[in-house]
């Protein structure tokens, strides 16, 4: 149990600060086995040891599986060991890349850099310090360091700087959306405490007189039976009213229902089922209505059933205004996926002189409460001069949501469904995108630039090794005129000719081309002052013909040719 617990901990370990996925994994291994198939090859062409094979092979899969827990010391490892085990050079690529990315803080980033630049600047230099100059070392290190380990670090840790500072600014946008949404709700919810303070103290207080003169009137004793019954009629209607407008006054201002006192008369049902108390009301005030239902019963959710009473309703009330003493019917039809509620009067029998009280609003309101449901409600007038109401209501279904499916610049339309389908936007205004944008400028100008500087950094570095790189060809291939001479020209020099004679008629070999060759070929004789040029003829792709010319005492006392492996 205690192995188990040491191998968990040790990969939570290994794996660092970032969750080590199966796709990591797969990609770390895969890397794994491509560089030291890579290593091998590059082993094989400078002819390294088996122990050297081994130790490049251990050290790239070591520093690839640590590169993501110590980013820092596995890059100056990797640049220290690139100088004794040449399989190791091309891990440098992933480590620069993994470095750039992971080390935080531009101070301690440069200064890994610059730790492992030393480390394989100075290391190469003691590798190769009894075969070449030390300066031709330190350039070309420095050359391939730059290219190998500082590019790819510079073009890791700004994009990742980039990838970052997206994530930022969709953070930012995700909490603009929220908090605007949150705004909008109590901007609506004070406006809804407003309206609801202005329902209560203006129309409770005239339903409240009607309430009070018309129980007054209806105990008179002058009115007839038929004018006390109408006058109750008010009377009912007014208490039904107050019901109505304290049920409304309490969802506009806490989002539920108020209760009705115990000792008032408690409210009609305000569903399918209240539709013929509603019937009964207006037969009772005089009114011709008829109520038919065609099928079976069913239940319907409570949006939909309160849909169908104020559908009802609202055709009742215009057909009381708009065609005074027409006959009204009522009809209710179950379908077998919706209900339809269908109220139809005829024209107007006697057209009253006075205006007519309507707020324009009614049907309006009747559409968009019938849309939200997954309904439609068609109004229109009938070849006969009357005019019919029909809403088709399904039996039960989620309310249609108001927040537009579109998608922006930072992925919000999921978001926004989400948030539409929990009721958190309803109704909300529409986004103004184009304020986002502004108020996001500001804080993407700084970062962007950071970005725009480390790419013209990268830039600038690529354009420089480039210059560097020809300019050292261009150095090449003049040195190469100082450092070769054909095998005639060899033969021509004659052993005990006078050092003055024989330097004077061949190239003074000054060149890094032969830069140490004169010790790679058999042992010199002793006090002797030698210098080598390459041939002309017989170098091949690996090995290189030397012409080597030794003097003491101002005369040349041997000249020797032999190949020197690349």
């Amino acid at each position: 149990m205690d192995a188990e617990v040491r191998v968990r901990a040790g990969r939570d370990w290994l794996m660092g600060p970032e969750p080590w996925s199966r796709r990591m994994l797969a990609g770390d291994l895969t890397a794994v086995v491509v560089l030291v198939l890579l290593g091998l090859g590059v082993d094989e062409l400078s002819r390294s040891s088996g122990l050297k094979t081994a130790l490049g092979a251990v050290a790239v899969v070591a520093l690839v599986l640590l590169r993501r827990r110590l980013p820092a010391v596995t890059l100056v490892l990797g640049a220290a060991a690139s100088a004794f085990l040449p399989a190791v050079f091309l891990v440098t690529i992933v480590l620069g890349w993994s470095a750039g990315r992971r080390i935080v803080g531009v101070g301690r980033a440069l200064g890994a850099f610059v730790l492992a630049f030393v480390a394989s600047v100075g290391l190469s230099v003691v590798e190769q310090w009894s075969q070449t100059r030390p300066l031709l070392v330190v350039v070309f290190t420095a050359l391939l360091f730059l290219a190998a380990t500082v590019m790819p670090g510079l073009a890791s840790r700004y994009w990742h700087q980039r990838r970052t500072l997206l994530s930022a600014l969709q953070e930012r946008n995700d909490r603009l959306v929220r908090e605007r949404t949150m705004v909008a709700g109590q901007a609506r919810l004070r406006e809804r405490q407003r309206i609801a303070q202005d329902m209560h103290d203006s129309l409770g207080h005239q339903l409240a007189l009607i309430s009070v003169h018309t129980g007054a009137l209806e105990v008179d004793p002058a009115l007839t039976d038929r004018q006390r019954e109408a006058v109750g009629v008010l009377r009912q209607a007014s208490v039904a009213a107050m019901h109505e407008l304290r049920e409304v006054v309490g969802i506009l201002r806490d989002g539920v229902e108020a209760p009705a006192p115990v000792e008032e008369a408690q409210p009609a049902a305000r569903g399918v089922a209240g539709i013929a108390g509603l019937v009964e009301a207006a037969r009772a005030a005089g009114t011709d209505v008829r109520l038919g239902t065609a099928g079976r019963p069913r239940p319907l959710v409570a949006a939909c059933d309160h849909a169908a009473y104020r559908i009802a309703q609202e055709a009742l009330t215009n057909a009381y205004k708009h065609a005074p003493g027409s006959a009204i019917a009522v009809e209710l039809r179950y379908e077998d996926d919706s209900l339809v509620v269908e109220i139809a009067n005829g024209p107007a029998a006697d057209r009253g002189s006075g205006e007519v009280v309507s707020g324009g609003q009614g049907l309006t309101g009747l559409r968009e409460r019938a849309r939200l449901v997954g309904g439609m409600v068609h109004a229109g007038a009938t070849e006969d001069g009357g005019f019919r109401v029909a809403g088709v209501l399904p039996y039960g279904t989620e309310p249609a949501g108001l927040v537009e499916d579109v998608a922006d610049d930072f992925g919000q339309r999921s978001q926004a469904r989400a948030l539409a389908l929990k009721g958190a936007t309803r109704a909300a205004p529409p986004m103004d995108w184009a304020a986002l944008d502004r108020e996001l400028t500001a804080p993407v100008r700084s970062r962007a630039g950071g970005v725009a500087m480390g790419c013209g950094i990268a830039v600038a570095a690529l354009v420089l090794l480039l210059i560097v790189m020809g300019a050292g060809l261009a150095l090449l291939v003049g040195s190469a005129n100082k450092a070769m001479i054909s095998r005639d020209e060899f033969d021509a020099v004659r052993v005990g000719e006078s050092e003055q004679a024989v330097r004077g008629r061949l190239p003074d070999g000054d060149s890094i081309l032969t830069s140490g060759m004169d010790r790679k070929g058999p042992p010199r004789p002793e006090g002797t002052d030698c210098f080598a040029l390459l041939s002309t003829e017989e170098s091949r792709l690996t090995t290189d013909t030397v012409f080597r010319f030794c003097f003491r005492d101002g005369k040349l006392v041997e000249k020797q040719v032999y190949e020197v492996k690349e």
